[in-house]
C-alpha cells in the first residue's frame, strides 16, 4: 500500500512538472494546465491518504530520506506555480471589479521566480527543522516587494500568491513526512 502512495506522488510530480513546463497562461493550454494541476492535486490528497492509512497500519517501506525531500521538493516547487495561477484566476473570477485583459502585465514582475525560490527555501528550512527560517523568507519577500504594495491589485496578488506558495511548500513537506 505505501508504494501506491509513493508512485501516486510520483506521477502528481510529473504532472505538475507538464503543467510548469506548459508556459503561462495562453490561449487553449489555460484549460489543459488547469486539468493538469486539478489531478496533480487530487493524486497528491490521495497519496497523503494511502501514506497515512499505510502507516497507520504499519505497512510502510524504509525509503531513504534523501529521495522523499527529493521528491517532495520537486512536486512542491513544479506544482505551486501553477496553482497559484490557478487560484490568481479564480480570484479575478470573483471579482466583479476586476476587468482585466489576458494581455494585461501582473503588477508584480518576477513573481514565477521568486515563487520558486521561496517555496524552495521554506521546504529547505522546514526539512532542515528551522522553521523560523520561513519568517526569514517572508520578511525579506515583503520587505523586497514592500514600495510595490501601494497598488490594490499588486497587494492582493502578493497575500494570494503567498499563502498559495506557502501552503504547496508546508503541504509538501507534510506529504513527506507522511511517505517516510
Amino acid at each position: 500500500m505505501f508504494w501506491i502512495a509513493w508512485s501516486s506522488l510520483g506521477f502528481a510530480t510529473v504532472l505538475s512538472c507538464l503543467a510548469a513546463y506548459s508556459g503561462a497562461n495562453v490561449g487553449t493550454r489555460v484549460g489543459r494546465r488547469e486539468i493538469l494541476v486539478a489531478i496533480a492535486g487530487v493524486l497528491a490528497i490521495a497519496s497523503a491518504v494511502v501514506a497515512a492509512i499505510a502507516n497507520v497500519s504499519a505497512l510502510g517501506a524504509n525509503v531513504p530520506l534523501f529521495y522523499v525531500v527529493v521528491l517532495s521538493s520537486v512536486f512542491a516547487i513544479s506544482f505551486g506555480g501553477p496553482f497559484t495561477e490557478l487560484v490568481f484566476r479564480l480570484a479575478a473570477k470573483n471579482d466583479s471589479s476586476l476587468v482585466k485583459d489576458e494581455s494585461d502585465p501582473s503588477p508584480l514582475r518576477g513573481g514565477l521566480w521568486i515563487g520558486l525560490l521561496e517555496r524552495a527555501a521554506i521546504l529547505g528550512s522546514l526539512w532542515a527543522s528551522w522553521p523560523e527560517g520561513i519568517a526569514i523568507v517572508m520578511a525579506i519577500k515583503g520587505l523586497g516587494r514592500f514600495s510595490e504594495l501601494k497598488d490594490h491589485r499588486a497587494a492582493e496578488q502578493f497575500i494570494l500568491g503567498t499563502f498559495a506558495s506557502g501552503l504547496i511548500a508546508a503541504g509538501s513537506y507534510g506529504l513527506g513526512l507522511l511517505l517516510l
